[in-house]
């Protein structure tokens, strides 16, 4: 009896918390003010453009051809990088720059590595010309260690202002630059300012007055009898061109194809181209 007393009290006391705690809700609700909700007009919405996968393949198109290149041709398509930039590019930025990728492709890594106008340190490609040079006053001292002179051609890949530089050195009479006779190419020569020499007007115009021989075999034999040697041979081309005209031989002459009665006749229209074969018919 004592527990059943008990449990009813504490339905009693479950009850009456449940109904302070509504009605503490019910005067907390009715505190707050009401706000009005305002109307927002709805915005359109943008469609999204359509994503256009081909704007891209032209370009794709050109990376794949050029990787597919033979050999040679993407290692001068590097090679021109490297002479344009005149800077040090790794594999990824010569892949970025010109599309050949050096890593991927092992026999254009092995031909650019070990190629003569390209220098590796492990890490990077640059361009190596046959004469380190960067200034013009490197270009003086290079040109006056070659008293025979020293080809133009193998100084134009030195730096890119090179050319500029031997023309302002010729212009400050500091150089020479003569064409070869034989290839018709520019050779640089030095002049050397320590040796400066004065020639008098007569000796000049002496000079002007001998008058050379007009056969360029009497002209290398007075070179020769002077101790100096020719840089020609006259005899010896003259004699290879006249092996060569001999040795070749006439074409032969086509046999002229006469008119018989078995021609066929397709202008008939034309009487006098056949007045030798009425001739030959009369004679029978």
């Amino acid at each position: 009896m004592a527990l059943q007393e008990s449990l009813a009290k504490f339905k009693k006391q479950q009850e009456k918390c449940q109904t302070t705690l509504t009605s503490i809700a019910a005067k907390a609700g009715s505190s707050k003010p009401t706000v009005p909700q305002k109307f927002t007009p709805a915005v359109p919405t943008k469609p999204t453009p359509a994503v256009k996968f081909s704007n891209d393949t032209e370009r794709l198109q050109h990376i794949n051809s050029i990787r597919k290149a033979p050999v040679g041709a993407q290692i001068k398509r590097v090679i021109d990088l490297l002479l344009e930039t005149r800077q040090a590019f790794t594999p990824e930025q010569i892949n970025d720059a010109c599309y050949v990728d050096t890593k991927a492709n092992k026999a254009v890594f092995d031909s650019l590595r070990n190629n003569l106008k390209v220098s590796y340190d492990g890490k990077r490609f640059s361009y190596k010309s046959k004469h380190d040079l960067k200034d013009k006053s490197q270009l003086l001292v290079l040109v006056r260690k070659f008293p025979e002179g020293i080809a133009v051609i193998d100084l134009k890949d030195s730096y890119p202002s090179v050319m500029e530089d031997l023309q302002a050195l010729k212009a400050a009479g500091q150089v020479w630059l003569l064409s070869n006779f034989d290839s018709q190419e520019d050779i640089a020569y030095p002049n050397d300012p320590r040796v400066p020499i004065k020639v008098d007007d007569d000796l000049k115009q002496y000079f002007r007055e001998i008058e050379l021989p007009r056969d360029m075999l009497d002209i290398e034999k007075d070179l020769q009898r002077n101790g100096m040697k020719p840089a020609t041979n006259t005899a010896l081309r003259r004699a290879s061109a006249e092996n060569h005209v001999c040795g070749s031989k006439p074409k032969p002459k086509k046999k002229k194809q006469e008119i018989s009665k078995r021609t066929k006749l397709t202008n008939a229209h034309l009487p006098e181209l056949f007045q030798s074969l009425k001739d030959a018919d009369s004679s029978k």
